[in-house]
């Protein structure tokens, strides 16, 4: 089939704070409302947790069979991309959008299998929770003391088409856990004990509706039932917004070093850039005549740091200068950069006091711009 003749699929995500807020039920029924409609559909891949209602709610959908993987002796299951694709439905339901598949799948994320239906002009209808989201890792790490591991780029939210916010009340979901609903007695007894706590849950529906204010310009909100947890309230977005950018719109520059509290930096620009839909910049500099002449480890660092930025669709520049100050300011101002952000360097109470160090000379510099400087949290900032 020639692919290159076929429209681009059509991306929509529901959207959660946590397991159990109904997520993939809604998801399914919206899938059987498609097939009464004469819409091809199928189930790529489903992680129902053994949740009876969510079992219940895919009977009648065709499932494509998973391919098995083999990894270390063991035997693994992952969505099966070319099946998918050589069955070609109109519509495919594929679970879970940020797992991580076992090595040897064809691709490391579930999401990048997803994009491969979406060019092949699938729409797909998937699942995540807002703490997956790549810019958010921190504060949700910094608000619950769990680093979530599997994350999406914000780029790729940004392909979908739709995105649906399925919502219920932090008490209404706690009552699911307690009843077993969610997860099996002993596990939930634990969840409560750690992730699935009140203020937790609280805080992440917070984020979650206030993300999903971000995502669009125009949307429908459908208000919760406090009296009642199904079917979750959602919060539909028909499209993506999308606004002209103002002729002095935002620029941001990220500054980057080879210390660890770069990637928070990195995360923070990037969300930045998103609320102002501006342009944004990882920028490192070095006095060296070459970049490889830097000592491996700080060279790896920043060559790490460049990475993930440019994994963020960030643009990524590597400036030679003796004078660091007068470089991040002289690039800065040709590119018209409006804040700059940049992690707070450690130096001698002496250097500070006689107004040497590297903070106050960029300030100096850069009068014209914001300058927010990022004091290194306890908790050392990891992917």
């Amino acid at each position: 089939m020639d692919t290159d003749s076929l429209k681009h699929g059509r991306l929509k995500v529901y959207l959660g704070y946590a397991a159990g807020v109904g997520k993939t039920y809604q998801m399914l029924a919206d899938a059987h409302e498609l097939v009464k409609k004469g819409v091809d559909v199928v189930i790529g891949y489903l992680e129902p947790h053994g949740r009876k209602d969510t079992i219940t709610q895919a009977l009648g959908l065709e499932l494509i069979p998973r391919c098995k993987v083999e990894y270390r002796g063991s035997v693994f299951e992952e969505m099966n991309t070319l099946a998918i694709l050589e069955r070609h439905p109109e519509v495919c339901v594929v679970d879970e959008l940020p797992h991580t598949n076992v090595p040897g799948s064809g691709h490391m994320k579930r999401w990048e299998n997803v994009l491969e239906l979406l060019e092949a002009g699938i729409d797909v209808l998937t699942t995540m929770n807002i703490q997956h989201l790549e810019s958010l890792n921190d504060q949700v790490w910094n608000m619950t003391g769990v680093r979530v591991r599997e994350t999406i780029p914000d780029w790729v939210m940004k392909q979908a088409d739709e995105v649906v916010m399925v919502d219920l009340t932090p008490r209404a979901l706690l009552n699911r856990l307690e009843r077993g609903v969610v997860y099996p007695p002993e596990k939930a007894r634990q969840a409560m004990q750690n992730f699935f706590q009140e203020s937790t849950l609280v805080a992440l529906r917070e984020i979650a509706l206030r993300q999903t204010a971000h995502e669009i310009e125009i949307r429908h909100v459908t208000l919760p039932d406090p009296t009642t947890e199904t079917p979750a309230a959602m919060t539909e977005i028909p499209s993506v917004g999308t606004s002209t950018p103002s002729a002095l719109s935002d620029r941001i520059l990220v500054y980057v070093t080879e210390h660890p509290s770069t990637a928070l930096l990195i995360r923070r620009g990037r969300r930045v850039a998103d609320y102002l839909q501006a342009d944004c910049f990882a920028v490192f500099v070095h006095g060296e005549m070459d970049f490889n002449s830097l000592p491996v480890a700080k060279r790896e660092a920043v060559e790490r740091h460049l990475s993930f930025a440019r994994n963020l669709h960030i643009e990524t520049r590597v400036l030679q200068g003796v004078d660091i100050a007068s470089a991040l300011s002289d690039f800065a101002r040709l590119h018209s950069i409006t804040q700059m952000f940049m992690v707070r360097p450690q130096y001698s109470p002496w250097e500070g006091f006689l107004g040497r160090n590297l903070i106050h000379r960029i300030v100096r510099y850069a009068r014209d711009m914001q300058v927010t400087i990022v004091a290194e949290r306890r908790r050392a900032s990891r992917y």
